[in-house]
């Protein structure tokens, strides 16, 4: 199997300067600096990386997208790693940060931008104070410097520690916190790539596209796409949790069939119980079942699939679960972070609880199902984020696929109070 990322990850002292410069480290920032930040671009482009985050977009073309000339431009890495399920770029940082390090500057590099700040959520206090530390040995390296390795090209690097807000994962939001606002989205157009940061072009990525850039300068970019499929190049990081043996964070050739995933390398789940679920790229995908673990692991097959690769976080629940407690922690998570600045979103995550509460409890019906499936499609696509669609698409794929399930637990539900054995809610 091949490994890029995780290929040297257990070595002792990864995280030092040292051990990371005698493992071939920063080697691509000093290929990339003898090339044109043009023809920097031009390999991230050809090599197809498309963005490790959430939403798939290429980062050549996002680099691209940023205007040329000599106004500020800023990058900003998205390390504020929230989404439940997805713990790949904790792992990364905290092993080694100094591949981290040596992305952003290329990034930097293509991108023109001399301003860059690494965004870490606010509970990563390790990986935050190894980050420092490794920082503060690339500065007196000149690997962040004035004037990087003698090359002319200048930048300097911030690392700014969140608050623990889910939202602040959202790009805009990311933003505005850095900006030292209130963590909101904003509404686009226009993108950051036109006005970001400070109202300034702002490339955005997350940590694992970042980490991934100094091997596509390595290889060559057009080697680089050779590996994975033809629309989803590379390896992926996927973080594996949930009701499996073997859960943690692996590294896979994207194109690799869900089972050989789940079941290869996670172990599968404990024997005589089978998989009544799974979130492919975390809590904010729509749910597929055992009948879909043949699905291939890349962008395009899940999406055909009705879900969505996301953050590669898989999350599994074996057959002893009930939907009806899924769809609950799901919905519940995503109410309380809901920044409230959207109807669909503010109401609609809260109104969700409120009808699941009303199905656990029996007091539902079938026809509130149907109004709860159809609510799900009017928060989609509504909200200036898609944070009100993290819910809706999960909560509306469970309704899909388990109606019958949650129709059962009504009437379950229901003899249960009339026979006395539970109370009746409030």
């Amino acid at each position: 199997m091949i490994k890029i990322l995780f290929k040297d990850i257990d070595e002792p002292g990864l995280n030092t300067l040292d051990v990371y410069q005698r493992r071939g480290g920063y080697d691509g920032l000093r290929k990339a600096l003898a090339m044109s930040p043009e023809e920097v671009t031009e390999q991230l482009l050809a090599s197809g990386l498309r963005g490790r985050g959430g939403a798939g977009f290429q980062m050549g073309r996002k680099i691209s997208f940023l205007p040329k000339g000599d106004m500020p431009k800023y990058l900003v890495c998205n390390a504020d790693e929230s989404e439940p399920g997805t713990f790949k770029d904790r792992e990364l940082m905290q092993k080694c940060p100094h591949m981290l390090l040596e992305g952003i500057v290329i990034a930097a590099y293509a991108a023109g931008a001399s301003r860059c700040f690494i965004y870490i959520r606010g509970e990563y206090q390790l990986q935050a104070n190894i980050l420092e530390a490794a920082i503060a040995e690339a500065e007196k390296a000149g690997f962040i410097d004035k004037d990087v390795l003698g090359s002319g090209f200048s930048m300097s690097l911030v690392l700014h520690r969140g608050a623990g807000a889910y939202i602040c994962g959202e790009e805009t939001g990311l933003l505005d916190s850095l900006e030292g606002k209130r963590g909101n989205p904003r509404l686009k157009p226009p993108f950051p790539a036109i006005q970001g940061l400070y109202q300034g072009p702002t490339l955005i990525n997350n940590v694992e596209t970042l980490a991934t850039t100094p091997h596509i300068i390595l290889m060559g970019g057009e080697d680089y796409a050779k590996i994975g499929t033809e629309t989803s190049t590379g390896t992926k990081l996927v973080s594996v949790s949930g009701h499996v043996n073997r859960p943690g964070n692996y590294e896979i050739e994207l194109g690799m069939p869900s089972r050989e995933l789940i079941y290869g390398l996670a172990g599968g789940v404990r024997e005589g119980r089978g998989i009544k679920l799974w979130f492919p790229g975390g809590s904010s995908s729509p749910v597929l079942t055992e009948a879909d673990l043949d699905v291939p692991y890349d962008f395009d097959s899940m999406a055909k699939a009705g879900s969505m690769l996301g953050s590669g976080a898989v999350i599994v629940a074996d057959d002893r679960t009930r939907v009806i407690d899924v769809a609950m922690k799901t919905a519940k998570f995503y109410r309380h972070e809901s920044c409230g600045k959207c109807t669909p979103c503010r109401e609609g995550t809260n109104w969700t609880v409120k009808m699941l509460e009303r199905i656990d409890s029996g007091e539902a019906t079938p026809m509130d199902l149907d109004i709860m499936a159809s609510v799900q499609t009017e928060i989609i696509g509504n909200c200036l984020c898609v944070l009100g669609d993290a819910m809706a698409m999960p909560i509306g794929s469970m309704i899909e696929k388990f109606r019958g399930e949650f129709e059962e637990h009504i009437e379950t539900r229901r003899a249960e109070i009339e026979q006395g054995l539970v109370r009746a809610a409030a």
